[in-house]
C-alpha cells in the first residue's frame, strides 16, 4: 500500500512502507498550499523532476541539499542541477527504466511540453525534454504524466503497465484540459485517476466535477484537495 498526497500544482508526495519520494516539489509561493507547508517540512529519499519550469523544479535544490535525497531527472536537467551544487543525482532519459531499490522501480516516459529553466540570474537555460514517470512501489503502479498534452503513446503506457493510479494535469492552456484528460484515461485504462494542475491560477482553473462526468465509468476519479491524500 502507498499513500499519495497532492501537495499542489504538480507536486505529489508518495510514501511507501520503506521509501518516500516527491515529484515536482514546488512549495515556496505555491498558491495551492494553504496549510503552511514549507520546503523544510519535506523529508524524502528521492526527488523526481519532470521538467525545468519553475513551478515544477521548485524547491528541488534546497530540499536535496538538506536531505541528501537522490534527484532523478533527464540527463540535461541533471547537468544543470550539478552546476548548482547537487551531487546525489541520477540521470535518466525517455524510455529508460531503473530499479532504485527492492521496492521502487521507475520508467521515464515522454511528455509534450517544454523544459527550460528560466530565472533572472541565468535567463533561459534549455534542459532537454520534459518527461513523465511510471513508478512501481510496494506492488502498486503510479503514472505521473508531468505537464503534457494528450498523445497516442499513452495507449502503449496503458498496455505495458497495469496502472493503479494515473496522475494527470487537466488545467488546459498549458497542458491537457478536462476533455483531453478524459481521453487520456481511456488510453491509459487505470484503475483510478487523480487530476492535478488545475487550481493555482485563474488561467488554469477547472471544475474537477466536469472531469468526473467526462471520465464516466472509464476509471474511478479521486478528487482530493491540496494537502489531502489517498491510499492505493
Amino acid at each position: 500500500m502507498a499513500k499519495v498526497t497532492w501537495i499542489g500544482q504538480a507536486a505529489v508526495l508518495v510514501e511507501g512502507e520503506k521509501t518516500k519520494f516527491i515529484i515536482d516539489p514546488y512549495i515556496t509561493d505555491n498558491p495551492d498550499i494553504q496549510n503552511g507547508l514549507k520546503p523544510e517540512d519535506i523529508d524524502v529519499d528521492y526527488i523526481f523532476v519532470t521538467h525545468g519550469h519553475w513551478d515544477h523544479l521548485g524547491d528541488t535544490i534546497a530540499i536535496a541539499k538538506r536531505t541528501n535525497a537522490t534527484v532523478v531527472a533527464t540527463f540535461e536537467l541533471i547537468v544543470y542541477l550539478q552546476r548548482h551544487g547537487l551531487e546525489n543525482v541520477h540521470p535518466m532519459h525517455i524510455g529508460g527504466a531503473h530499479r532504485f531499490s527492492d521496492d521502487l522501480w521507475v520508467k521515464m516516459t515522454i511528455a509534450h511540453h517544454g523544459s527550460a529553466v528560466m530565472n533572472d540570474e541565468e535567463g533561459t537555460v534549455y534542459t532537454g525534454n520534459p518527461c513523465g514517470f511510471v513508478f512501481e512501489i510496494d506492488g502498486k503502479t503510479i503514472y505521473h504524466a508531468g505537464d503534457t498534452g494528450l498523445f497516442m503513446d499513452m495507449q502503449l503506457i496503458g498496455e505495458l503497465n497495469k496502472i493503479d493510479l494515473a496522475i494527470l494535469p487537466i488545467g488546459d492552456n498549458f497542458t491537457m484540459g478536462p476533455q483531453d484528460g478524459a481521453k487520456a484515461v481511456e488510453f491509459l485504462k487505470p484503475k483510478a485517476v487523480m487530476p492535478i494542475h488545475y487550481l493555482a491560477w485563474d488561467l488554469i482553473k477547472q471544475d474537477p466535477d466536469e472531469f468526473v462526468k467526462l471520465v464516466g465509468n472509464k476509471a474511478e476519479v479521486k478528487i482530493v484537495k491540496p494537502g489531502e491524500n489517498l491510499e492505493i
